[in-house]
């Protein structure tokens, strides 16, 4: 049994029905047909942002996304992070400049906008869409991609929650508008200002599934249930722990990691095979070599594979970069989010993931996540088979004949350039 935590503000809620997204096609379409259906609301947290993101079936760009479910009379928030000048280079952002306020004005945008700073050099990592909050056809998206066109180019995962856990959701998007840094600032807020507050959200929906689940986030300074529940996940583990991210674990994680390989449990850790110029820097940093240390004590055990995806482009192999944020431990509990394994995500930006307690549901992502990697059904297959065919075909891949898109990395040299 995987424990849950309790020191985060959302308790663990039974009866939610949930459903992966896999891929930015996949998860913008839904998003998007969520966006039109919406009766009453649409409300929505943005880390990074381009406009040259379109959503699938003609919807658009964001904004043409977003007004025109406000042109309907549905009341449409969203939050954008605002960077500092420590973390200015983190990407492209929508920061309500000039040239922003210029292009909402054109539109003539009925969103309502509120921008919101992090400490220092962190972010405000969290993606999240809450739809109709409070009402009958209320459902809630969190996960990993970001607004931009690139994460159609990406592997990456969002889930779709319907039930009881939405007004978490809900509840994190009032607390963060409510509280949002530049409320009072006079370019701080968009077709609304600083006297606009929410009302907390007090009508919890019904049961509409198998599912229990908790939303948890990184919140500081007080917040911190996804790393306190990435421990207890890692901890707990019996068998297998499959873990999707963009960076390697922190010495913290890795060292748990390290202490399941000991006691027998297989682990496969799928990262982008060229991974940020940051990793690179880091590798060649002294003071991070606890970090890389830590992957390559993982690669001593049997059990563990590093491993990364390309696809097939012409006759060539390209890799596939990875920007997903989740977690399957023993084919029981899930986490799907926006929380990455590096000391940012763990130490200072605000992040959003549910876990999620659902054998059926676990096992059914693992299959299709190995269908989509192994080329191969691995439904017949328990988790511990499943892994090690994993590792198999990993291990094989690399050269000129190939099955799937999974090969193996050599854990000591991460981030060698």
């Amino acid at each position: 049994m995987i424990p849950a935590v309790s020191s985060g503000p959302y308790p663990v809620r039974e009866g939610n029905l949930v459903r992966p997204l896999i891929g930015g096609t996949a998860a913008f379409q839904r998003i998007g047909e969520a966006v039109d259906a919406a009766r009453h609301s649409v409300w929505l947290t943005v880390a990074f942002y381009d406009e040259a993101l379109r959503f699938p079936e003609g919807r658009g760009a964001l904004f043409d996304l977003l007004d025109r479910a406000a042109a309907r009379g549905v009341e449409v928030r969203a939050l954008f992070w605002r960077s500092n000048p420590e973390s200015a280079r983190y990407g492209t952002i929508f920061e309500g400049t000039g040239a922003d306020r210029a292009m909402l004005r054109a539109r003539g945008s009925r969103v309502r906008i509120r921008w919101d700073r992090a400490a220092g050099v962190f972010c405000h990592h969290q993606k999240s869409w809450m739809i109709d909050a409070g009402m009958p056809s209320e459902t809630a998206f969190v996960g990993g991609l970001n607004l931009t066109a690139k994460s159609l180019e990406r592997h990456d995962a969002y889930v779709e929650v319907t039930g009881p856990s939405g007004i978490d959701v809900a509840r994190n998007f009032v607390q963060r508008w409510n509280g949002a840094s530049e409320r009072h600032a006079p370019d701080g807020n968009w077709n609304c200002d600083g006297t606009d507050e929410m009302p907390v959200p007090a009508a919890i929906s019904g049961p509409q599934g198998p599912s229990t689940v908790q939303i948890q986030r990184m919140l500081p300074p007080d917040d911190q249930s996804i790393l306190e529940q990435y421990e207890r996940a890692i901890d707990a583990a019996q068998r297998t722990i499959y873990i999707e991210n963009q960076a390697i674990p922190i010495p913290r994680i890795a060292g748990r990691l390290e202490r399941a390989l000991a006691r027998g449990v297989d682990v496969v850790l799928l990262v982008p095979a060229i991974p940020e110029p940051y990793v690179y820097a880091a590798r060649k940093d002294p003071g991070r070599r606890a970090l890389f240390d830590g992957v390559a004590a993982l690669g001593r055990h049997p059990g563990f594979r590093l491993v990364s995806i390309a696809a097939l482009e012409g006759r060539e192999r390209v890799p596939t970069y990875v920007h997903c944020k989740l977690m399957i431990v023993d084919d029981v509990w899930t986490t799907i989010g926006s929380c990455n394994l590096h000391a940012n995500s763990l130490g200072g930006h605000s992040e959003m993931n549910a876990s999620i307690w659902d054998a059926a549901f676990a096992r059914e992502l693992r299959c299709a996540l190995f269908q989509r990697h192994l080329g191969v059904d691995t439904a017949q297959l328990d988790a511990v088979a499943a892994m090690r065919f994993y590792r198999e075909i990993a291990d094989r891949n690399g050269g000129s004949d190939w099955q799937g898109e999974a090969f193996t990395l050599q854990p000591q040299k991460y981030g060698v350039a």
